[in-house]
């Protein structure tokens, strides 16, 4: 429970690329496609039925007209000025996200730019355009092509156009993830340019429509120029970036030290409607610490400014310095209209000990949710149970009605219990104990049957002599409670008699470690939904959990693919509920992760020199989009000492 987890941030941004991944708050999904009609359909006149919008939802439900002037929740008057700065917990060593190799800095993803903006913060599944003016499709979705904004520029510059849209798409599925390009090239055969200003996508015959649209129109554009003259790669760690046309660029870069963007002032999409009141912020400064400890320090003494929190004990019992005590810092549980991010311990399932479903029930019971959280989380957390927890697409009880149907209609790759049972729930624990003897006892009974006793020495041993060994990996820049945390559940691995090592490893070791599936065991997240996208096959499909780094326990299961397809073929958006609901249901079951705990709110503390909406939205915090700067405030807080 780091301050801030920006790694994971930035991993789940390089997935999105245009609707790849599914999740809430600042990463929620881009958005989907206008209107539904059958492939084919024609219009009464004999002519293909063509949708030209402003933006695109795959149901074709805007909330925004034509003619909108900016998102209902910023202030289109909020001030530009100042800086805002944060911590950041171990190293980088490289400026570009878009390659496995190397750690990448903070944001460096933020300078690029797409035909279609991110998604607003108070609308689910909707985009709208930003290197695009306009977007045009038939109504089978078959293809489609963005008609740009000829203004639009890079920060160097010079002209964004078709060709560096082209060159970009191509880039990745040359260059990029592999799991990225193997989706993409499935779905997209043929990009082309039209004319500088026009683009045109293709779309293989007989796939679901879900995430084709937003995948191209969410795709970053970088300079097809800059990369031919200087021959660099985008599978290559590097410190140079190209340039980008988006509001911010780099100001300076002190590896492992600090990152600094600056606004730039000939950014050329200032007015857009998508753009009112949002990059408020002169200047972005990330400052890098090799743990939370001096990072909170630094927060302190107002070296860094904006703080979210993750650790429970200092929530509770860190904030109680003058600074806070006489409001020069403001401390505030935020609303977060998001479902929590699927976090928690992760079986590698590409190891054969995993593979067991004994094995990981027993290994699961060995973590004491009601104690930690008593203990050690000062009784601040809710325990999760679902990939979509509290929203009508987390399953409950039995399936029932279209659920149950559409079960029903898989076959036996739906294993009976799943049609009878209620939807899985975590154990409970006894909190005034770390060792529930209870649960140690049924865990200790499901090793004995896997076919694991307990030797002489009380360690578990199979036929073959072999010991019952467990690698749970850890990141050093996660120390804090986490540390604590994770520490306890492995004791009480060993108190089963499993050989269970905790192996704590600096972050660059770890980035390595994770890369390459080396662990049995890892902290780690998986990513909510809100709806359907071939994101969802990236993260839980069987295609690529091989090799998929956006798949720690290496997930692949028939049913779950089924359910999947069930969501992205759904006419309607009760169908595609229905299916969703069913694949919490079905991950749930499959039972590839400890589920821990969660915050149903943020946690946030920052100097009183920054401002907000007074309403949320329900999907971002926003605090680098939507927030602004008061430089009264600022002014005082120097004068009075408080900031450095």
């Amino acid at each position: 429970m780091p301050a801030i987890s920006w790694d994971l941030a930035q991993t789940m941004r390089i997935a999105l690329l245009g609707g790849l991944l599914l999740i809430g708050g600042a990463l929620a999904a881009r958005a989907q496609d206008a209107a539904e009609a059958p492939a084919g359909e024609e219009a009464e006149a004999g002519a293909v039925e063509m949708i030209e919008s402003h933006g695109y939802s795959f149901y074709g439900d805007l909330k925004y007209p034509a003619d909108f002037e900016h998102y209902d929740y910023v202030n289109p008057d909020a001030p530009k000025g100042g800086e805002i700065s944060f911590a950041q917990l171990g190293t980088f060593d490289s400026m570009n996200p878009y390659t496995i190799k190397g750690r990448a800095g903070s944001l460096s993803w933020s300078m690029y730019e797409s035909l279609l903006a991110d998604g607003p913060a108070d609308a689910y599944g909707e985009a709208y355009g930003l290197l695009a003016e306009s977007v045009e499709y038939p109504a089978d979705k078959s293809w489609v092509i963005f008609h740009m904004r000829p203004e639009a520029t890079f920060s160097d510059g010079s002209p964004v156009t078709a060709h560096d849209v082209v060159f970009s798409h191509n880039l990745l599925l040359e260059q990029g993830l592999p799991s990225y390009a193997a989706a993409v090239k499935k779905r997209i055969p043929k990009a082309e340019v039209i004319d500088d200003h026009t683009v045109k996508f293709y779309f293989t015959d007989g796939i679901s429509r879900r995430s084709l649209i937003d995948q191209v129109g969410g795709v970053p554009v970088w300079s097809k120029k800059w990369y031919e003259e200087t021959g660099a790669r985008l599978d290559e760690s590097r410190i140079e970036t190209s340039p980008g046309s988006g509001p911010y660029m780099i100001e300076s870069v002190d590896v492992n030290n600090r990152i600094v963007y600056k606004r730039n002032p000939d950014y050329w999409g200032w007015d857009l409607p998508v753009n009112q009141g949002r990059h408020n912020f002169d200047r972005i400064r990330i400052e890098y610490f090799a743990d939370d400890a001096p990072a909170f320090e630094a927060f302190k003494a107002g070296e860094v400014t904006f703080r979210s929190e993750g650790d429970s004990k200092k929530w509770a019992s860190n904030y109680n310095f003058p600074k806070v005590q006489n409001g020069q810092i403001i401390k505030a549980e935020l609303p977060d209209g998001t479902p929590p991010t699927p976090t928690g311990f992760v079986f590698n399932l590409r190891r054969e000990i995993m593979q067991d479903k004994r094995i990981r029930e027993a290994l699961a019971l060995g973590y004491n949710f009601e104690w930690t959280n008593e203990s050690l989380q000062y009784g601040l957390f809710e325990q999760r149970a679902s990939f979509s927890q509290d929203t009508p697409l987390m399953a409950t009880g039995v399936p029932e009605g279209d659920e149950l149907a559409l079960l029903e209609s898989l076959g036996d790759i739906v294993p009976p219990e799943l049609l009878t049972e209620e939807a899985r729930m975590p154990h409970s624990s006894n909190a005034e104990r770390l060792n529930d003897r209870r649960n140690l006892r049924r865990a200790m009974g499901l090793l004995d049957e896997a076919g694991w006793p307990v030797g002489d020495d009380g360690k578990r041993y199979n036929a073959d002599g072999e010991p019952l060994s467990i690698t749970f990996l850890f990141n050093t820049a996660a120390e804090g409670t986490l540390g604590g945390v994770v520490e306890n559940y492995v004791k009480n691995l060993v108190t089963m008699g499993v050989d269970a090592k905790l192996e704590k490893v600096d972050p660059s070791q770890y980035t390595l470690r994770e890369r390459e599936f080396d662990y049995d065991m890892v902290y780690d997240s998986y990513a909510s939904f809100l709806g359907a996208g071939t994101g969802l096959m990236q993260r839980f499909g069987s295609d690529e959990a091989a090799f998929s780094v956006f798949n720690p326990a290496g997930l692949a299961s028939p049913m779950v693919d089924a359910i999947i397809n069930a969501a992205l073929f759904a006419e309607n958006k009760e169908d595609e509920e229905t299916a969703l609901r069913a694949l919490d249901r079905a991950l749930r079951y499959e039972f590839f992760m400890v589920p821990v705990w969660y915050n149903p709110s943020y946690w946030v503390a920052y100097y009183d020199q920054y401002e907000h909406p007074e309403t949320l939205p329900p999907l971002d915090l926003g605090y680098l989009d939507f927030w602004w700067y008061d430089a009264e405030k600022a002014d005082e807080l120097r004068a009075a000492g408080a900031l450095r």
